[in-house]
């Protein structure tokens, strides 16, 4: 998958040579020098590794890692991965996070290791990851604060009476928070830290069609609902811009056409949610190009952690709403959506809302005012 062309053949021998010469080169295998170097120019390019084993080595080992710590899991405690009727909790979700997250930093150290890299190498270094991380939560409760706004405003969304109390309003608080946080390392990790990373230094729009390509296919096959339209709809989308950066030779070409491959892959793993329509489906693409867009102007993934993990929170906790069809045990407030389901969302909460797309659009301004000028670089670019 890397763009890093193949070493140069072996100049031919000058005409002129001894007999001893031409005795010993015959005497010696045809191929053992080429074969040597074509072998090696399949697994290593100027930049290590080559893109699509890392890729494939990584994502092998994460299901691995995933496998073994689910087994550990349920043998310590049968119940805490189980969902009873349908409830979300906080100590299956966090349970459930946690292997994920566990498995993916044991999947990103060996595969570091292989690479001799560090695991902050993976779009987690930067200036001000600090400041990036709580500005991202700040803008991932607003968002979601003016897309509950928006649906009040129009009648699409109403509040109900305050569903805790006392010391449980903090407690679940925290506990819900805390799971975000492990939402929001895994799916950023995973996605726009190691994939986006890797993708960069390997691709161009010749890898990323077929990809883009399988991932459509692998919806229409493993699929059933109208979700994953909004896959087609994000891929589709973008086509046209991955191509001209690649007939112009862009520099960042490779990061965009990553951002392309990587958005559109978060949107079909939404789709394994039994809740989600099209439009849903279409936003996580959508919010995950946007977390790309942080990656490449702030230099990291922690902006898009922190927004991320908010979002969730807000959404979850603090409005009560429905995520992907799922009401979660322990929120604050109440809602109930109202109205047609195009603006309200229905079942699947306010993700499912034509509204969440606008919203999306400031988010995007927003990080392109606020960072837009620095034009930091993130680590997976290397042009």
């Amino acid at each position: 998958m890397d763009s890093e062309r193949q070493p140069a053949a072996t100049e031919p021998a000058p005409a002129a040579q001894s007999s001893e010469t031409d005795a010993a080169l015959a005497a010696q295998p045809l191929t053992s020098n080429a074969e040597y170097r074509g072998l090696r120019w399949a697994f290593i390019g100027s930049q290590g590794l080559r893109a699509g084993w890392s890729v494939a080595i990584f994502v092998i080992l994460t299901f691995l890692f995933m496998a073994i710590l689910w087994a550990v899991a349920a043998r310590i405690d049968k119940q805490i991965l189980q969902m009873k009727s349908g409830e979300l909790t906080p100590p299956v979700a966090i349970a459930g996070e946690l292997v994920l997250l566990l498995a993916l930093l044991a999947a990103g150290v060996l595969v570091a290791l292989i690479e001799r890299r560090r695991m902050m190498d993976y779009n987690l270094t930067g200036p001000r990851r600090l400041f990036h991380f709580l500005s991202g939560v700040a803008a991932g409760f607003v968002a979601l604060s003016a897309l509950m706004g928006a649906m009040a405003w129009g009648g699409w969304i109403h509040f109900g009476p305050r569903a805790l109390s006392g010391t449980l309003i903090f407690s679940f608080a925290a506990a819900w928070g805390v799971n975000f946080l492990l939402v929001g390392f895994f799916e950023e990790g995973a996605f726009r830290c190691y994939l986006q990373f890797t993708l960069t230094r390997g691709i161009d729009f010749w890898w990323a069609l077929p990809l883009i390509a399988a991932m459509c296919l692998c919806g229409f096959l493993a699929t059933t609902g109208q979700g994953v339209w909004g896959v087609y709809a994000f891929a589709l989308l973008g086509v046209a811009p991955c191509w001209i950066l690649q007939v112009k030779k862009a520099p960042t070409a490779p990061f965009w056409q990553a951002a392309w491959v990587t958005s559109t892959f978060f949107g079909l793993i939404h789709t394994g949610n039994n809740g989600e329509n099209w439009i849903g489906i279409f936003a996580a693409a959508f919010v995950g190009f946007v977390f790309c867009v942080s990656v490449r102007l702030t230099g990291s993934a922690w902006w898009a952690i922190g927004c991320h993990a908010a979002w969730d929170w807000a959404e979850t906790y603090f409005y009560g709403t429905a995520d992907s069809g799922m009401v979660a045990k322990g929120h604050l407030l109440t809602a109930s959506p109202a109205g047609s389901a195009l603006m309200s969302g229905g079942t699947d909460g306010p993700e499912g809302s034509l509204l969440i797309l606008p919203i999306i659009l400031l988010l995007l301004a927003a990080v392109l005012v606020l960072y837009g000028r620095g034009r930091h670089i993130a680590p997976g670019v290397h042009r």
